[in-house]
């Protein structure tokens, strides 16, 4: 509630920049997606001849005379490699709404049915549908990353007869398109499809396919694609084997869905499956025009945008009636690193099954440490540190982290490993300690991160940080051993949050939607995999969200098969409503050794069987989400929609959960609900309010009709709850027929809330900051500054697009300087600015703190800023990612600006008190002077209750 800030340079936090050729003063070409103006098709033929002669006549009139891919279905545009000089003129064609740049994305059950309460007797399949093997028909899965492999079981023909031929091909044949596209590679390499992966197409234009074992088709050679596609629909109870030992039989969600594949992902030398925004986009446009009902996408995206092409394209899929479930992220357990925000999508977060798989390792010194893994016992044997193991010639960090190729067999052989986690794939460590000679390993992670029971090929053992720690130290004693148990089978606590799983509160929204939206199965999830990818298995353990996103994707299957005429957003609200927050020992979900909230999981573990009968849903559709995401203060980037629609305070959406990110005092949300039942029906309201608050839900009884709605509102008033600290409730109606339709509610109590930023220019001038307080007392301002920037300067000669932020350098289109912030500072911040440099100039930010990356601005502008938040030393890189025309070279200008604690000579700010009480507005006058013209100045007012600060405006002065 309340004002939302968007900090337009936290860009797309979870992509990079593309290689390219160097930086050279010629004006390299790169790769653009371009934004024009009107709506795309969605399914809707009679359009396509508009939208392409609009196309064509843009392309024309900005000279562009060839494009890698046309988007039409689900975002009207194209994508094109185009020089800075090129990029001007299309900036500046009628048409065009917006460029944005071709980034880098990357990827991101055998019990798990029987888990979801999907298998057995009376479970999910056999009481909807009869019987397994009909689970899902009717559906078409369509599936983004890395490909399929099409000889896996789990991918075999369904039997035919099928019952929904007819149903299937009026939506996938209708157009008489070839959607199965077997390649361009030797013939092993190709693909065909079948009827149950009824359609496979690949895409590169964005050159990360260039990987020699790479395949130039659908096949899948990473691996990812195939456990995700499995995982949503692979065929029913399957024998699994992995490194020739039968684990057991895997079931997708929706055994007899179809599948549709889309390979925009490839293979990297890294071991990563990436691909291009471009491609993405393409594939996901592809895939709806196809005619896919569900579509999964298991890669990561932005935390602060929900206007990106990506999920734009989703916006319009949901539009045309798509489900759309994406992976919450895998940068967990921190605050605020979930991706995926919009509210069209459903945000799958990732937690732990009940297949246990508890090993343990016991050293020399008598002391035993309990992780996870797979594989027979091992008697005690020498136990060595990778660090001290490694070839003579091999890289330091590559030894720590068991590479293949660079342990030693003389220190090797006979003994037991430690390897540090991290950086290459889990297996492939094993795989080097095998082929040194080791005879077992044991696995530890640096820091908090999740225990993966892992298929290796030597017995292993994962051990958290705690008894890493203490087993490192031990191994530096002399002649250290170490024993490995045998597996115990044991029902662990499930489910938990996996501690990879990214978290909320999202930036994107400020706390206003609750994201991620649901969890399901992300931790050692077995399914089909490619043996290309995975030593010659055709079946292996996966975490991440990338796994957990097609369990929800495939359950959203059976729910469309179930209730055909159900929105997108009514699935995704019985799926929510329908969620539990408690584990199989009946207590609350953990997160670590603490309980989870829904900033970790939503509305809780999906339930699918609950889920085919939610009684009420929460209905959303493309008016709503536009209103919203105008409220957000984004749909302005890309749209001239707002002034039309209107907007929505975020809290208002009329979403199964309640989210207040800011709550001064008291907020009341409305909500409406749908009978999706064949009964009318009495609700009744039920509540359980954030600790400190009150929580009110008028009225609080509802008669429902079959198919009708009611209103209702929820008020939440602050009682005793700390200020800035979330607190979370719920609410559910209930009824006589056993429903109960429960929404998680999350509100963040403030003291005062305001404008994050008031900007002037001139000399001297004045502004007015107006703050709205949750408190009884006085409210005391206090400013600081106005600090003048303290500019660097360096003239850079052409452009670059190959600036690669895991490896920064220099270059002649690129520079470095240091930044030293003090102790004491109270405000930080690296600019540059559009207006200091040639017009349609394309400036980008990185600062790093010694080696790690912690902050960027890669917009389509020369305007971006990066705020430092800790005192210390960082490194700044400027770089000159593109040129106008015309311009070869000029002068850049970054700006640092340091607000220290001293009194202010030219800011000042009255009154200098002022009394304050709950829900009521309290303002205050700005007001500077004695400035340049020619300089830029920052400053910061900071509020107090008189003892803590509880607000924080700045103010940017400008020429």
């Amino acid at each position: 509630m309340g004002r939302i800030l968007l900090a337009l340079t936290l860009v797309l936090s979870t992509v990079f920049a593309l290689p390219a050729p160097a930086a050279s003063a010629k004006a390299d070409p790169a790769l653009y997606i371009v934004q024009l103006a009107g709506d795309p098709t969605g399914r809707r033929e009679s359009l396509r001849a508009g939208i392409r002669s609009n196309r064509a006549a843009v392309l024309r009139a900005a000279g562009v005379t060839k494009t890698v891919a046309d988007y039409e279905t689900v975002f009207n545009g194209f994508a094109a490699a185009l020089t800075p000089a090129q990029k001007a003129r299309v900036e500046r064609t009628p048409g065009v709404v917006r460029l944005w740049k071709n980034e880098k994305r990357t990827v991101q059950t055998f019990s798990t049915p029987a888990f979801l309460g999907l298998s057995g007797a009376g479970g999910g399949w056999e009481k909807r549908f009869g019987d397994p093997t009909h689970a899902g028909e009717g559906m078409i899965i369509g599936v983004v990353d890395t490909g399929f492999w099409p000889e896996s079981p789990s991918l075999a023909p369904l039997p035919e007869p099928r019952p929904d031929r007819a149903t299937i091909e009026k939506k996938w044949y209708a157009d008489g398109v070839d959607r199965c596209d077997e390649g361009t590679g030797p013939p092993q390499q190709r693909i065909t499809c079948n009827n149950k992966v009824i359609g496979a197409r690949y895409y590169d234009s964005s050159g990360f396919g260039d990987w020699p074992g790479e395949f130039r088709s659908p096949r899948d050679y990473d691996g990812h694609g195939t456990h995700t596609a499995t995982t949503a629909a692979g065929l029913h109870d399957v024998p699994a084997t992995v490194n020739h030992e039968l684990v057991g039989n895997v079931s997708g969600m929706a055994p007899a869905a179809r599948i549709a594949v889309y390979k925009a992902l490839w293979r990297q030398a890294d071991g990563e499956g990436s691909g291009g925004t471009v491609d993405l986009l393409d594939a996901v446009d592809d895939a709806v025009a196809d005619g896919v009902d569900v579509l999964n996408y298991s890669v990561s995206g932005s935390a602060s945008l929900v206007v990106d092409p990506i999920e734009l394209a989703f916006l319009n899929a949901a539009a045309a009636g798509v489900f759309v479930a994406t992976s919450a992220g895998n940068s967990g357990p921190g605050a605020s690193t979930v991706a995926h925000n919009a509210p069209w999508v459903t945000t799958v977060a990732a937690s732990s099954h009940d297949r246990g798989a508890v090993k343990s390792v016991t050293l020399g010194n008598g002391k035993t440490y309990t992780g996870v893994g797979q594989g027979p016992a091992l008697p005690s044997a020498p136990l060595v540190d990778s660090v001290a193991a490694g070839l003579p010639a091999a890289e330091a960090t590559k030894v720590e982290l068991c590479h293949p190729g660079t342990l030693d067999p003389a220190k090797v052989k006979g003994r037991i490993v430690l390897c540090r986690r991290g950086v290459n794939p889990r297996t492939d460590k094993s795989i080097a300690v095998r082929d040194a000679g080791g005879i077992g390993m044991v696995l530890y992670n640096a820091d908090e991160n999740s225990l993966n029971a892992d298929y290796h090929v030597v017995p292993t053992v994962h051990v958290d940080h705690v008894a890493g720690a203490a087993i490192k130290a031990y191994v530096s004693e002399p002649s250290p051993t170490a024993s490995l148990s045998a597996v115990s089978k044991v029902v662990p606590r499930a489910p938990a949050m996996a501690a990879f799983s990214s978290a909320g509160p999202a930036v994107a929204g400020g706390g206003d939607l609750i994201k991620p939206d649901i969890t399901a199965p992300g931790v050692d999830i077995v399914a089909g995999v490619s043996p290309a990818g995975h030593h010659g298995n055709l079946y292996d353990g996966e975490s991440g969200t990338s796994m957990s996103s097609p369990h929800i994707a495939g359950i959203a299957a059976l729910l469309r098969a179930k209730h055909p005429g159900w929105s997108p957003s009514a699935v995704q609200s019985a799926l929510m409503t329908t969620a539990g927050v408690v584990d199989n020992t009946n207590g609350r979900i953990q997160r670590g050794d603490v309980d989870a909230t829904p900033l970790d999981y939503g509305a809780g573990h999906v339930r699918p069987d609950r889920a085919f009968d939610p009684g009420l849903v929460y209905e959303s559709g493309v008016r709503d989400w536009v209103r919203y995401a105008c409220g957000l203060g984004q749909l302005q980037l890309v749209s001239d929609w707002c002034p039309v629609v209107g907007t929505i305070d975020p809290s208002d959406l009329n979403y199964p959960s309640i989210a207040i990110g800011s709550l001064p005092g008291t907020a009341t949300v409305t909500r409406t609900v749908t009978n999706v039942g064949e009964q009318p029906s009495v609700y009744t309201a039920t509540v359980s309010p954030p600790p400190g608050t009150t929580l009110t839900v008028t009225p609080s009884t509802i008669s429902v009709g079959a198919g009708k709605s009611a209103t209702f509102t929820v008020t939440v008033t602050r009682t005793s709850a700390p200020f800035r600290e979330w607190t979370f409730g719920s609410m559910t109606w209930t009824d006589l027929r056993g429903h109960a339709v429960r929404s998680p509610v999350g509100v963040r109590p403030v003291a005062l809330t305001g404008p994050g930023e008031i900007a002037g220019t001139g000399p001297a001038g004045r502004g007015t900051i107006d703050l709205r307080s949750g408190y009884s007392g006085t409210v005391t301002a206090r400013a600081y500054g106005l600090a003048p920037s303290m500019v660097h300067t360096r003239k850079l000669v052409g452009s670059t697009a190959a600036f690669l932020p895991s490896a920064p350098g220099v270059a002649p289109s690129i520079f470095t300087f240091e930044v030293r912030v003090p102790p004491g500072t109270k405000l930080a911040r690296v600019s540059t600015f559009a207006a200091d440099h040639a017009l349609g100039t394309d400036l980008d930010l990185y600062v790093y703190d010694g080696t790690t990356l912690i902050g960027r601005g890669d917009g389509t502008t020369a305007d971006e800023e990066i705020p430092l938040s800790t005192a210390g030393v960082f490194e700044v890189y400027v770089v000159q990612f593109g040129l106008p025309a015309g311009v070869a070279e000029q002068k850049v200008r970054a700006h640092l600006f340091l607000v220290g604690a001293g009194a202010p000579a030219n800011l000042s700010v009255t009154p200098a008190s002022a009394p304050a009480a709950p829900d009521e507005t309290v303002s205050f006058d700005v007001s500077w002077s004695a400035l340049s013209t020619a300089r830029r100045y920052l400053g910061l007012v900071e509020f107090t209750d008189g003892e803590v600060a509880r607000a924080w405006t700045t103010v940017a002065i400008g020429p």
